[in-house]
């Protein structure tokens, strides 16, 4: 298992949408589980979020999104990452969090969202989810 204090999650809040509780709490739950995260605030671009992966060399990205925007937004943050060349699932993890439909939950994994948590989702799945999926990231094969 990768150390947990040697993964920096970002977790982000983009669009116009103002609801941060959810972000916050699953945030501190990362953090007191030894996570070292990142929030960004609430009102975050694309371009934002992606500089903030960048500049803190994040391999986990949660994104939360209540606003309905997910479909324009996510795919938005996904492209400018692989513009970065950041690869979703080979360099850094991404997941997103909200009142996302099923169908477009779906359409958000293809694009390269590894899980899409709804609302009631415990933080023992969630943390759960983290360390798995971190360990399939190239930074910790060899870990």
């Amino acid at each position: 298992m990768v150390e947990r204090s040697k993964v920096r999650v970002v977790i982000a809040k983009p669009g116009l949408d103002g609801h941060d509780r959810g972000a916050k709490v699953v945030a501190r739950a990362l953090k007191e589980a030894g996570y070292e995260v990142i929030y960004t605030g609430i009102r975050q671009t694309p371009e934002q979020i992606v500089e903030t992966v960048i500049q803190e060399d994040a391999a986990v990205l949660g994104i939360s999104i209540l606003s309905g925007a997910h479909m324009v937004l996510i795919p938005k943050i996904i492209k400018l990452l692989e513009e970065k060349g950041i690869k979703p699932n080979e360099d850094i993890v991404i997941f997103a969090g909200g009142i996302i439909p099923p169908d477009d939950a779906e359409e958000l994994k293809k694009m390269g969202v590894a899980e899409v948590f709804g609302p009631g989702t415990s933080l023992k799945t969630t943390i759960e989810f983290v360390d798995k999926a971190v360990e399939n990231l190239k930074r910790f094969k060899n870990a």
